[in-house]
């Protein structure tokens, strides 16, 4: 079963997406089959793997709601053992979207169980917030796991940066 990294910070700007990028395209470098799944509405991790602006391409967003499963929503990447499941600025919608929704704490979990057969590890770059969104990232790190502290920058409040939460390996 594939370990879940998630790379998370309330703070912007401190080096999340570069941390998660670089640390998928290590695992895969290393001939290790790796998904990187892009968690932040920015999508940043999307246009920093090569992907191009595609409104009609399959998402974190379509994931949470529902509307594509884990497999449905993988592109591949120029790296032969690396896989991203991008995302769309539409996700920040899903904060909203998803207030009533049954299980919707479970629902990224639920999306990614399949494929932790497929992948050894499985990176996640979580938004800049302490939302619904970021709740359910890290649902799918088992409750045994090892923190991750993701890596903060110089200045007021980012030594708190996660604010009690943590990644799990």
């Amino acid at each position: 079963m594939g370990r879940v990294i998630a790379v998370a910070n309330q703070k912007g700007g401190v080096g999340k997406t570069t941390t998660a990028i670089n640390l998928a395209a290590s695992f895969a470098a290393a001939e290790v089959n790796t998904l990187l799944i892009d968690c932040d509405p920015q999508s940043n991790a999307s246009s920093g793997l090569g992907l191009v602006k595609d409104p009609e391409r399959l998402s974190t967003y379509h994931l949470l709601l529902g509307e594509a499963s884990g497999e449905q929503a993988l592109s591949t990447t120029e790296l032969e053992q690396l896989w991203i499941i991008p995302s769309h600025k539409n996700l920040i919608g899903a904060n909203i979207e998803l207030v009533e929704a049954e299980r919707r704490e479970y629902r990224l979990r639920d999306a990614i169980a399949p494929l932790r057969e497929r992948f050894t590890y499985i990176v996640l770059d979580c938004p800049p917030a302490l939302d619904l969104l970021t709740y359910q990232i890290h649902m799918p790190c088992p409750s045994n796991g090892e923190p991750l502290t993701a890596p903060t920058a110089a200045g007021a409040g980012a030594a708190t940066g996660l604010g009690g939460c943590s990644a799990c390996l």
